[in-house]
C-alpha cells in the first residue's frame, strides 16, 4: 500500500459540489429534451395509427343494404349455376344434336350455298391514254419501264344493282350466333360460380383448391374461344366484300369469282363446326363439372380437424 499525502487528497467541499453537480444538470437538460422529443414522438405516431385505423374501417366498412344484396347476388349466382350444371347443359346438349340432324347443316350440299355474285362481263372497251396523246411530241423516256399496271374498270355503279349476301349462309348465321352468345354467358356464369366457391389462402389441404382453379382455366378457356367463333362471322363477311369488290373491279378475271364461291364454301363448314364445338364444349364443362362437383363446393375437408 503506498501512503498518500492527505493535503493532496483533501478537496474543498465546494470544489466537489461545482465538479459534480455542473455536468448533473447538463445531463438533466439532455435527457429532458430528449424525453420531450420521445413523448412527441410516440404521441405523433399513436395518432397517425389512429387516423390509418379510421381510414381502414371506412374503407372496409359497407352500409347493411350494400353487404345484403352483395350477398343476395351471390346466393342467386350459385343458384343458377347449379341449376345450369344439373339441368340446362344436358338440355343444350340434346338440342344441339337435333340440330346437327336437320337438313341445313347434315343434308346440305356445297352447291346449295352458291350464290350468283351478279356482277356482268361488260365488253371491253379499247381506249388510248389521254396522257401520252397528248405528249407524243416529247422525247420518250431514258429508261424503258417493264412493270405491267392494270388498272382495271372504273366502278361507278353496278349494271345489275347491288350484290346481295349469301342468303344459305345468312340463315345458317342467324341460327348459330345466338348459340355462341348463349355459350358465352353460360361459361361467365359458370366462372364466377367457381369464384365465389374458392376458399380463402392458407397452408396446406390445398388438393381442392387446385381442382377449381383447373376447372376455372377450362371454363376460360371454353368462354375464350366462344368469343372467338363470334369474331370468326364478322371476318367472313369482310372477307366476302373485299373478293366482292375484286369482282365488280376486274370483272373479266374469273379467279375472283371463283374466289367468292369458295369462301362461301369454308364459311359453310365453318358454321357447321361451330356448332359441333359448341355441343362438345358443352358436354366437356358438364363432364369435368359432374365428376368433380364435390371438391368444387367444398375444396377443403373437415378431416383435418380431428387429427389434432
Amino acid at each position: 500500500m503506498f501512503n498518500i499525502p492527505r493535503a493532496r487528497c483533501r478537496i474543498n467541499s465546494h470544489q466537489r459540489n461545482s465538479r459534480i453537480r455542473v455536468p448533473l444538470a447538463q445531463e438533466y437538460k439532455v435527457l429532458t429534451v430528449l424525453f420531450t422529443d420521445c413523448r412527441n414522438f410516440v404521441v405523433d405516431v399513436a395518432v397517425w395509427f389512429y387516423l390509418l385505423k379510421i381510414s381502414q374501417q371506412k374503407l372496409t366498412t359497407m352500409p347493411k343494404d350494400t353487404v345484403i344484396k352483395v350477398q343476395e347476388y351471390k346466393d342467386t349466382l350459385i343458384q343458377k349455376a347449379e341449376l345450369l350444371i344439373t339441368k340446362c347443359f344436358p338440355e343444350k346438349i340434346v338440342q344441339l344434336n337435333e340440330l346437327l340432324a336437320t337438313p341445313m347443316f347434315n343434308e346440305r350440299d356445297f352447291e346449295e350455298v352458291h350464290q350468283d355474285v351478279n356482277i356482268p362481263v361488260l365488253p371491253a372497251v379499247l381506249a388510248k391514254n389521254h396522257d401520252e396523246s397528248a405528249n407524243d411530241d416529247h422525247p420518250p423516256n431514258k429508261r424503258a419501264r417493264n412493270d405491267v399496271i392494270v388498272a382495271g374498270s372504273p366502278i361507278l355503279a353496278l349494271p345489275n344493282g347491288s350484290v346481295s349476301c349469301n342468303k344459305p349462309l345468312c340463315e345458317m348465321i342467324k341460327v348459330v350466333k345466338p348459340i355462341i352468345r348463349t355459350l358465352v354467358e353460360h361459361s361467365n356464369l359458370l366462372k364466377m360460380w367457381i369464384s365465389f366457391m374458392i376458399p380463402k389462402i392458407e397452408d396446406g389441404n390445398n388438393f381442392g383448391v387446385s381442382i377449381q382453379e383447373d376447372t376455372l382455366a377450362e371454363i376460360q378457356t371454353v368462354e375464350s374461344e366462344a368469343a372467338a367463333f363470334y369474331d370468326q362471322i364478322s371476318r367472313y363477311f369482310l372477307s366476302r366484300a373485299k373478293v366482292v369488290s375484286k369482282v365488280a373491279k376486274y370483272p373479266h378475271i374469273e379467279d375472283y369469282r371463283r374466289a367468292v364461291v369458295e369462301l362461301d364454301e369454308k364459311e359453310y363448314l365453318s358454321l357447321w363446326l361451330v356448332v359441333c364445338e359448341v355441343r362438345n364444349r358443352y358436354s366437356s364443362l358438364h363432364d369435368i363439372v359432374i365428376k368433380n362437383l364435390e371438391k368444387l363446393k367444398k375444396p377443403r375437408s373437415s378431416n383435418t380437424e380431428s387429427l389434432y
